[in-house]
Formats: C-alpha cells, sequence, structure tokens
C-alpha cells in the first residue's frame, strides 16, 4: 500500500526553516518509495518538489521555543506580520480578546489560510475566517508548513497571501508527557502547562489512535507594573508643542479629563463655568494635569492604573486522531478536536459624559405642579445655574468616571469543537482517492462589567426631598426618586457630586452588566482522485480532480441594552451572516523533461479552481509552477497565481460596532477664518468649526479631551465582490550534496510579489478625512461627525465620530526577497546545528480607493524592511542548548501621519531603532526524561517608545505590542518524559 503524507521527501532538505531533526528524517524517508502530497497541491507523487517556497517548523523546533501558544513562535518568521489579535492587542476588543491569530506578508490574517492536515479549520472570530491558535495543541503537532503566495487554486478563498498547514503526528505510540511552568522578571506573566500525549496501534497493525490532552496558564500584565506604562502619558509633539523634535518625548501625565470625583458644568446667564471636588470634598477648579505650582494639582484620571498589556488566558484543549484500515487497500480516518478557552480584559471603568444620558441635566423638578430642588445637587450649580434647553427648569452637565460603579472588562468563555471524518485508498497502483466530510463550530459567552443603564440612572438623577415621608422613617429631607413606578422598582438617588460618594445600593440599581454570545460554524464535504493516467518521456503524468462544499455561518447577540445603546455606549445591533460555495479543481504536474545536461528534471503544474458563491457568484483561480532541478545542486522554481477572496460574513453584514481610533491628525486645526487654502475653506463650512474659531480668535484650537475624545463605528457592506490577488515567486534552491563538508548545507533565495486587486478593506480614517477636507472628494464627509457646540468638556467643531464601512479599494501590494540558510555538522564531539531566514521587503503599498495615490509602508513600523530570525543549537551527548536570535529592523512612523500631524518628509524623523530580542533554552536527558530551561528576551530589551497619539501604539502599552515585546525578561523550567 502507498503511503500518503503532506511534505516532500526529496524537498525536506531544501525547505526554508527546517529543523535538523526534519533534514535527518527527510534523508532517511528518501529511501522509501512514497507517494507524498506537498502543501500547495493535491497530487500525490513519488517525487514531488514544490514550485513554491515552503518553510518548515518541525516538533523540535515547537518543543526548542517553550511556547505555551503557537502564535508565539510563528510570528518569530519573518515572513509573518503583526498579528490582528493576540494577547498583548486585544484589551480592548469587544470580542475575541484574548484570540490568537497570524498574517502572512502583512496582508491580513483573512487573507493567511490556516490547515490542519490540508483541510480547512473553522475561524475563532465571529463574522472571519482567521484561525485562532489557541484551539490547536502544540504537542499533537509533527510540524508545520508555511507556504507564501496565492493557494486559491489548491485550497479556495483566504488563501492570497498563503497557507499555513498544521501536520498532526502520525502512528504515535506510546506515552509523551510535559510540564512547564515559567514567570516573568517583574513576577507576572505566569505561566503554566501541562501535556499528555498518548498513542497505540492496533491488532497486526491495522489501524493506530492518538490522543492529547493539555492544559495551559499565562497570567496577566498589567501597565501598572512597567514603569514605561505605569501612568497615562502621551507624545508631547503629536499633543502639546506640535514640534517634531518632540515626538518621542513623553509628556507624563497625560490624565483623562474624565475623573471619578467629577466635572461639573453650569451656565450662570453670562459664561460657562465648571468645577471638581478634592479629596476632602471640597469645590475647587478642573486642572487635568497640574501643574502642581497652581494649587490644584492634577485631578484628572490615570487611566494605566486600570489598564492590562497582555491578559490573562486559560486553556484547556483535547485532540485525537485515529486510522483503521478497512482492507489492504482502504483506510477510516478521523480527526476530533475539543478546546475550551478563557480570558479577562480589565480597562478603565466607564468614562460617561451626561450627553450619554440625553444631554442636560435638570437640577429641579416639577412635582404636582410644585417647583422642587434635587437635594443633591450642590448650592454651587443650583444657585448659578439657568435653565439652557427651554423646560422653565435649571440645569447642569457633568463628566464622571464610574468608578464607584466598577471597572470595565470581559470575561470570555470560548469553546471550539472540530469532528472530520472519512476514506482514504487506491483505485488502483497509480490512482488513490480521498473524502471526507466535517463539522466544526466556534462558540463564545461573554460577560461584562462597568456599563450604566441609562433610563435608570437618568431615574436615579431625577431625585427630590421626601417631603411626604414615603420611606416612613420621619425624615422628610432626605432624598427619594421622583419617580414612584422608580422607586418600586429599586430606584436609589445617585449622588455623582464627589469620588466615591455613589452608594452601593445606587451603583447596584445603575449598573448594566453585558453579555454577548457569538457562534461560528462551519460544515465541510469534500474529495478527491489522484493518479497517474498515462507516462510522458520524462515520466509519469500526475492529476488531481477534486470538488468541495463549504458553508459558513456566524452569528452576534448582544444584550437587549447594548443592542439599542441604552448602557450609556453606542448601540451594537446584533450581527448574523452565513454564506455557502460550491467548488471544483483540477491539477496537473506534467515532467516535460530529465537525465540531459543541465537538467536533471523539469516539471510543469497547472491548476484552476471554479467556485461559485451565494454571495459574490462565480470566482476563477489558477496557478502554474515550473521546478527546474539542474543537477544534484542547483534548483530553479517558479510560480504565478491567480487567486480570489470572497467577502467574510463581517464584510459583509457587520452591523456598526464601535471603535476609539488613535493617531489621527484633524485638518482643521490650527485653520482659520481668513485663510484662503483648500482645507482652511472646507473646514469652515462646518458651523461647529466656524463657532470654535469664533472663541479662539479665529483660529481652530482643539483640547486635550477633543484629541482623546474621537469614536466611530465599523460596518459592513453587502454590495461587496470578490478581490483578485496576483502572486510570483522566483527562487533558487542550492543543496550542494557532492562537497561532503556542505552535504548539510540548504540555501535558499526567493523573490515574492503579490498583488491584490479591488482589495476589500476600509479606507482609513485619515483617508477620509483628508478627502473631505481639501482633499476634492466629499463623499467621505458623510461617515464625519463634529460636534455642533460645546458639550461639556469638548469643544464646538471637534471630532465625534468617524465611521468606517468595508469596500472593494484600489489595492494592496507586497513584494519583496526572502533567504534561508540552514547547516548542520559534527563538531567537538557533538551535533551543531544552524539556520536562518531573512526577508527583505522592497515595496509595500495600500491605495485607498482606485482613484488615491498609492500609500507606501515599507519600512513603516510593523513592516521593517529588514527582518530576520536565526536559531544555533549544540547537542553533545545528554546535554543540548538553543538559542533563538529574532531581528526586526530599523523602521519608521507612518509617513501619512509625520505629513499631516508635522509637515515632514523626512522619515529619520520617526525613526525607531531597530530591536533583536535572544531566547535561550538549554535542556538535559536522563533516561526516559528530559528537563529544561529556558529565558525569554534574554537580554532584557525594552519596547520602542511609541507613545499615546503615535500611530501603531498599542493601547496601555505604550508601545506596539503587535511587533515589540512589552513584558520583558521571562524564564520557564520544565519536565519531559517520554514511555
Amino acid at each position: 500500500m502507498h503511503k500518503r503524507t503532506l511534505i516532500s521527501t526529496a524537498a525536506a532538505a531544501a525547505l526554508s526553516l527546517i529543523a535538523s531533526s526534519a533534514i535527518a528524517q527527510a534523508q532517511g524517508n528518501a529511501q522509501q518509495l512514497e507517494r507524498v502530497e506537498v502543501t500547495g497541491s493535491r497530487i500525490l507523487s513519488l517525487n514531488a518538489e514544490s514550485a513554491a517556497p515552503i518553510q518548515v517548523l518541525s516538533a523540535a523546533d515547537i518543543a526548542a521555543s517553550g511556547v505555551a501558544n503557537l502564535q508565539e513562535l510563528l510570528l518569530k518568521s519573518p515572513v509573518f506580520g503583526t498579528p490582528a489579535i493576540s494577547r498583548t492587542n486585544s484589551n480592548f476588543s469587544t470580542s475575541s480578546a484574548g484570540v490568537a491569530t497570524v498574517d502572512l506578508r502583512n496582508l491580513g490574517s483573512n487573507r493567511t489560510l490556516v490547515l490542519v492536515n490540508g483541510r480547512r479549520y473553522v475561524s475563532g472570530v465571529p463574522g472571519d475566517t482567521a484561525v485562532d491558535f489557541n484551539t490547536i495543541p502544540a504537542d499533537f503537532i509533527e510540524r508545520i508548513e508555511v507556504m507564501t503566495g496565492g493557494s486559491s487554486s489548491t485550497y479556495g478563498s483566504d488563501a492570497v497571501a498563503g497557507v499555513v498547514n498544521v501536520i498532526l503526528k502520525r502512528n504515535f505510540q506510546g506515552l509523551r508527557m510535559d510540564a512547564q511552568v515559567g514567570v516573568s522578571e517583574e513576577g507576572d506573566d505566569k505561566k503554566k502547562k501541562v501535556s499528555v500525549t498518548f498513542g497505540m496501534n492496533g491488532a497486526d497493525g491495522q489501524g493506530n489512535l492518538m490522543v492529547n490532552l493539555s492544559a495551559s496558564q499565562q497570567g496577566a500584565v498589567f501597565s501598572r507594573n512597567r514603569d514605561f506604562a505605569a501612568v497615562d502619558q502621551a507624545s508631547r509633539g503629536a499633543f502639546v508643542t506640535g514640534d517634531v523634535a518632540d515626538i518621542f518625548t513623553v509628556q507624563r501625565p497625560f490624565y483623562s479629563s474624565f475623573a471619578p470625583q467629577g466635572r461639573f458644568f453650569y451656565n450662570n446667564g453670562t459664561a460657562n463655568r465648571n468645577f471638581t471636588y478634592n479629596a476632602a470634598g471640597q469645590e475647587i477648579p478642573f486642572s487635568t494635569n497640574g501643574p502642581a505650582g497652581d494649587g490644584v494639582g492634577a485631578t484628572g484620571y490615570n487611566r494605566s492604573s486600570v489598564r492590562t498589556i497582555a491578559i490573562p488566558t486559560d486553556r484547556l484543549m483535547l485532540a485525537s486522531k485515529g486510522e483503521f484500515n478497512l482492507t489492504e487497500s482502504h483506510t477510516a480516518f478521523f480527526e476530533a478536536n475539543y478546546a475550551a478557552t478563557k480570558t479577562k480584559t480589565e480597562l478603565e471603568p466607564f468614562p460617561l459624559d451626561s450627553t450619554d444620558l440625553g444631554g442636560l441635566i435638570p437640577a429641579e423638578f416639577m412635582v404636582n405642579g410644585v417647583k422642587m430642588r434635587n437635594p443633591l445637587v450642590p448650592d454651587t450649580i443650583y444657585n448659578n445655574a439657568v435653565d439652557r434647553d427651554g423646560d422653565g427648569l435649571k440645569d447642569y452637565n457633568f463628566t464622571r468616571r464610574m468608578s464607584d460603579i466598577a471597572n470595565r472588562g470581559n470575561k470570555a468563555q470560548r469553546d471550539t469543537f472540530r469532528l472530520l471524518t472519512g476514506v482514504k485508498g487506491e483505485l488502483t497502483k497509480t490512482w488513490s482517492y480521498d473524502a471526507y466530510a466535517a463539522h466544526s463550530f466556534t462558540k463564545e459567552g461573554q460577560t461584562g462589567t462597568g456599563q450604566v443603564n441609562v433610563m435608570n440612572f437618568m431615574n436615579a438623577l431625577s431625585a427630590v426631598a421626601d417631603v411626604n415621608d414615603v420611606n416612613g422613617n420621619g425624615n422628610t429631607t432626605e432624598a427619594i426618586c421622583k419617580d414612584a413606578i422608580a422607586r418600586a422598582q429599586g430606584c436609589v438617588p445617585a449622588n455623582i457630586f464627589g469620588a466615591n460618594k455613589l452608594s452601593a445600593e445606587a451603583a447596584k440599581y445603575i449598573h448594566a452588566p453585558s453579555s454577548l454570545n457569538t457562534r461560528i460554524t462551519q460544515t465541510l464535504v469534500g474529495g478527491t482522485v489522484t493518479g497517474e493516467p498515462f507516462e510522458l518521456p520524462a515520466g509519469p503524468l500526475g492529476v488531481a480532480i477534486g470538488a468541495e462544499y463549504r458553508k459558513e455561518t456566524s452569528n452576534q447577540e448582544f444584550d437587549a441594552l447594548t443592542q439599542t445603546g441604552l448602557n450609556a455606549g453606542n448601540a451594537l445591533p446584533n450581527t448574523a451572516g452565513s454564506f455557502d460555495v460550491k467548488e471544483a479543481f483540477v491539477e496537473v504536474r506534467a515532467p516535460l523533461l530529465k537525465s540531459l545536461p543541465l537538467i536533471k528534471s523539469l516539471d510543469a503544474q497547472l491548476a484552476v479552481r471554479q467556485g461559485k458563491y451565494s454571495t459574490v457568484g462565480d470566482t476563477t483561480s489558477w496557478n502554474s509552477g515550473l521546478d527546474w532541478g539542474i543537477n544534484t545542486t542547483f534548483r530553479v522554481r517558479a510560480n504565478y497565481a491567480v487567486s480570489t477572496r470572497a467577502p467574510n460574513i463581517s464584510e459583509l453584514y457587520q452591523a456598526p460596532s464601535q471603535t476609539f481610533p488613535t493617531g489621527l491628525v484633524d485638518p482643521c486645526q490650527g485653520k482659520t477664518l481668513t485663510a484662503t487654502d483648500a482645507v482652511s475653506v472646507a473646514c469652515r463650512t462646518n458651523p461647529g468649526v466656524v463657532a470654535n474659531m469664533n472663541a479662539n480668535g479665529g483660529v481652530f484650537k482643539l483640547t486635550q479631551s477633543d484629541l482623546q475624545g474621537i469614536s466611530g463605528f465599523d460596518s459592513g457592506n453587502p454590495k461587496l465582490g470578490a478581490e483578485k490577488g496576483k502572486s510570483t515567486t522566483i527562487g533558487i534552491v542550492i543543496t550542494p550534496k557532492t562537497i561532503d563538508l556542505l552535504r548539510d548545507f540548504t540555501f535558499t533565495a526567493d523573490y515574492y510579489k503579490i498583488k491584490i486587486a479591488d482589495a476589500i478593506n476600509t479606507p482609513g480614517r485619515q483617508y477620509a478625512l483628508n478627502q473631505c477636507y481639501g482633499g476634492g472628494n466629499t463623499t467621505f464627509c458623510n461617515f464625519i461627525t463634529r460636534r455642533p457646540a460645546d458639550i461639556g468638556p469638548n469643544s464646538a467643531g471637534s471630532l465625534e465620530f468617524i465611521d468606517e464601512t468595508a469596500a472593494n479599494t484600489g489595492g494592496d501590494l507586497v513584494e519583496g526577497v526572502d533567504l534561508t540558510a540552514s547547516y548542520r555538522t559534527k563538531l567537538f564531539g557533538g551535533v551543531f546545528n544552524s539556520r536562518i531566514a531573512y526577508t527583505y521587503i522592497m515595496k509595500s503599498y495600500n491605495q485607498p480607493t482606485p482613484q488615491a495615490d498609492k500609500d507606501y509602508s515599507q519600512g513603516e513600523v510593523g513592516n521593517a524592511r529588514n527582518r530576520w530570525v536565526l536559531n544555533l543549537g549544540y547537542n553533545i551527548g545528554n546535554i543540548g542548548v538553543a538559542a533563538t536570535t529574532t531581528y526586526f529592523g530599523q523602521s519608521y512612523l507612518e509617513d501619512t501621519f509625520m505629513r499631516d500631524t508635522f509637515g515632514s518628509t523626512n522619515k529619520m524623523d520617526g525613526k525607531i531603532k531597530a530591536r533583536a530580542y535572544l531566547d535561550l533554552q538549554a535542556n538535559y536527558k536522563m533516561g526516559k526524561s528530559e528537563i529544561y530551561f529556558g529565558i525569554d528576551n534574554a537580554t532584557a530589551t525594552k519596547a520602542p517608545p511609541i507613545i499615546s497619539g503615535l500611530p501603531g501604539n498599542t493601547t496601555g502599552a505604550e508601545t506596539n505590542a503587535s511587533v515589540y515585546d512589552p513584558i520583558g525578561r521571562r524564564y520557564y523550567v520544565g519536565l519531559r518524559y517520554s514511555l
């Protein structure tokens, strides 16, 4: 019986990140006549080299990394960009906090297709296709193959940037246990991990069953426990001076003006007034950041005292896999996965503006025709306030950090289940088949704290004296809720005037716990027939023919108050959607020439896939490749692919969801009443902007609250069409087997270019601002809302909302070169292993609309031109040591930000120095046991100060935590045992 594997034995030594153990395995297997399937192809062949570059991470690589989550290891490879979601960048996520996704070439996680044993895996993000690596147990994996470049003709939509193929262990027998504990140098980020893998063969080798049970815990890291992030801060250049020389100068503190003691606004008939309270409960002027010499000191709020850099994540996983021989030629198989993940986010209490409750708050009320005062309202407000809304009653407004209710945050429980079963076998000596069916789902139950019930809050603010002694305690001066029905429902008057003034009963009445329930399902049915219909002069023609049906559904359901916006936040309606697709494909591999001068072999590949989507209709993908073995040392490969990606459910149907963007520059800031340039003229079309200019001597000015108070909604677009990617790779592989000293040396060099037309993106909020104000496309003004007048701490004309919706934009492109080298040799009685993978980005851009200029991003933060990872290892006797160095080259802040904020076109003004991280591990084997010890970020390399106000800032981390390590040096120790 011919065996089916997922990697070419002949190609293994030439793969880009192959571990020494994988090389040795490949050399050993080279003597077997196996039909193999290489990632990116469905054809089983005795000699299947890949025309596209493939990088491999082995089980040994995973073990040597000591990671609890595969995402941490994959992101060290320079072919991966910044993750959309991870532990260190998702504390503010409405859903999916703590999910672990990957992103090839920085083209988006929705363009990176993750497979398990060559088949699709259910998404971990509602409305998306991104797989959560929290659900895949590391110790159950044989290797991970990464192929960059379009693969839609082989695997369908979402493979525009490439494929990550997770290959599970095969025919494992015995017992293997792994236990590990770890902690950061600061005593947090505590890690615990335990894993047990068991495998056994059936009687007479008729099958194999494997099971893995694993659990892990990764603890929280709080901003307050890192000096660089413990205090609210901002870029002095971006927020204070406007001087490019101050761009990395920290303005600290830079507190929020929403403080727990409240800030209260009233109008005395001639001017607006405001005040706050000190710790003794005395009325004082509000002074957000001080200085201390003003007699008041800072009265703002330090949000970093609560924020989280890394959120705690607990995982429990059960995975099993089995094969059972039905006959000598036919085998039944199954794969089953279950994963339970718990995460917890924590951030500062809700910043309430009384406008969230409907506007101005009455200081007095009409009760049975009698005007009655709210006795909780202080004299300063009541005696000086006037009627501003025309109802004949004095009013005021306020902002307040709702610290005496609860911190905001969510606890999430995610469950992922996947069951795949099928049959495979041989029809003849040269024809095989594989048929399978799978059903998977991911569900999430989430509860949140910190929001307020708007209706209850207004009832609690509508308090009057208990003149009729309705409470029956003889106290006719105490405050009660004015509305009798509200009182019957538990209403308690809200004293908001000062810190911690809200009673526990009132807080309970006002508090609005939130909930979110999501469910994602995936159904797959597919089959492939592969064979060799006839012989060509250079060898047999390989053919694969197959079909697949897939259905995806996703829904999100919020609690009633969240859906209607009655929890003081913006309304988040439920989102639901589905699609299905029917696809057929054919692939051909033709050996053209062999055993000629300068042509050891020359093979061509061609594949075509036709799909029919219920959402976008017909799609066609295809690819062609050429593999030229010049001799045993040199091989040249080339591949060209046209891939399609249909919009996912979120891109099509997402209901408007609130977000709080950072790093935006208001084009109107600093403009005047008399300037005649296009931007100034466009800004003055907004009455709020003009009012601001009139109030500030003819110049449009923004306050700190204005800069920190921008929000917006993201929403889907059901009119989206499919996008089309074109990818080209050309490379050379050098394996000098005839030179003894270099027998175990491999070098690869590959040029790549991926261009996406009609890319499904959001054009960008900054682009919308620039187009609306002087950019020539005023349709973007429809997405922008400015405040019409001064509202609480915010100025007239300041930006309130900037909304975004998905669109088929101008396109994306990334172009560069990958270089890899690996070497293994005997040294001083032991074995030395090394490999390096280097990526140079030549060009990268996004085009917000088909008519827009290209926005080039090569070299910017998260997209460094130069990246590499170097692995070194040495084993002698029972001792082994390993070192991994991950390098991020010199980078720069976004050029659009630098230009719009400072007028700078000199990228050196926003330079971020290169960073290198060193991870170390040592192990000692004692019979069937192995003890290992590791240090991550051994040199305690500090993350660069990409602080609040700068593009790429991760809120709470004061750097870009998607790229750089904000946690610091970490230690771990573990024990492995095999039986």
